[in-house]
């Protein structure tokens, strides 16, 4: 797919945007050193803490029946360990997430509006990575994070995405949006969690919200610009990205599962072969089944992929909006 020419400087509305993001980064952001309060009582992470079993309402490995059934110290052992993978997997797309950044920023002409909310957004996500990183220090299970196979594409992946930008943030949005969901449904649901992963996820959803916001104009942006081909592309893609990377994200790795002695029925259950696991997964995108919407990326053809990937269901009326039912099962 041929990188589409930026948006002229006169596109003041874009313009204007991008503005805005950036003197919010400028003025409301975070750093995981001065912000969070690592070695106070208060943040100290217990191994025990009963706040580490998963919720089975939101969590696809807490929903199912296996887990909920063991005793007490096993959900506790078990919800630790895949906190820390979730985690762990979070610093890693943001690594992939700030290659393709910079490739696609150190491309663009002088005067480009993308080029300052880019170096915000990479300063941002490195912040998070360093977050992420002292979070599961902390917790203290030596979690392995992506699985092996998308572990070794990464490089290539980050430098793909600097060359094709509209794809770029199509994954970047596929990345963001099931962690995003996620953690804000923890916070809608009122879970309680310890401390310290409370902060952590306070933080972040703070900050991921311009990121995500970027992503969404910027693709908005250039879809005036795009020939029919590259629609009828994107409106593949689109689905296919969201589906990929958010069983990268959200499954926990298979061989930590056997570290934990998880039941290989039980790991297929839960990722994501129950009505549960795959109305959890569906719910992750009803933003962006109402952006592709907007965007002119569904059709017959495509509603039907969105349908047979598991993540179809009702696009949300504005961004953000709680679960009206995903994926009509």
């Amino acid at each position: 797919m041929a990188t589409l020419s930026p948006p002229s400087r006169f596109d003041e509305d874009y313009a204007d945007l991008l503005h805005t993001l950036s003197e919010g980064s400028v003025h409301r952001h975070f750093d995981p050193y001065l912000d969070i309060a690592w070695d106070s009582p208060e943040l100290a992470v217990d191994p025990n803490d009963p706040r580490w079993v998963l919720p089975p309402q939101l969590d696809p490995l807490g929903g199912t029946r296996w887990y909920q059934q063991q005793p007490l110290e096993r959900q506790i052992q078990i919800g630790r360990w895949r906190w820390a993978n979730m985690i762990r997997v979070g610093a890693a797309f943001e690594s992939v997430l700030i290659r393709g950044l910079m490739q696609f920023a150190m491309k663009l002409p002088n005067g480009a509006p993308e080029f300052r909310y880019c170096l915000h957004e990479m300063t941002e996500e490195c912040n998070h990575i360093q977050m992420f990183q002292e979070l599961v220090n902390r917790i203290g299970v030596d979690v392995p994070g992506m699985r092996p196979r998308f572990r070794r594409m990464t490089p290539w992946i980050g430098l793909a995405g600097g060359y094709v930008h509209v794809v770029l943030m199509i994954g970047i949005l596929a990345g963001e949006e099931p962690i995003d969901h996620y953690q804000k449904a923890l916070f809608r649901e009122r879970i309680e969690l310890p401390p310290a992963l409370h902060r952590t996820i306070e933080i972040h959803i703070a900050e991921e919200a311009r990121h995500i916001s970027f992503a969404e104009e910027f693709l908005r942006a250039r879809r005036p610009r795009m020939r029919r081909t590259q629609v009828a592309t994107c409106a593949v893609l689109f689905p296919l990205i969201m589906r990929w990377l958010a069983g990268e994200i959200m499954t926990m790795p298979r061989d930590v599962a056997r570290q934990l002695e998880i039941p290989d029925d039980v790991f297929r259950e839960a990722f994501w072969h129950s009505e549960h696991s795959r109305k959890i997964m569906a719910s992750y995108f009803g933003d962006m089944r109402a952006l592709a919407s907007d965007l002119g990326f569904m059709n017959p053809l495509t509603r039907r992929l969105w349908k047979l990937l598991g993540i179809d269901g009702e696009p949300t009326r504005f961004r953000g909006e709680p679960e009206r039912g995903a994926r009509r099962m």
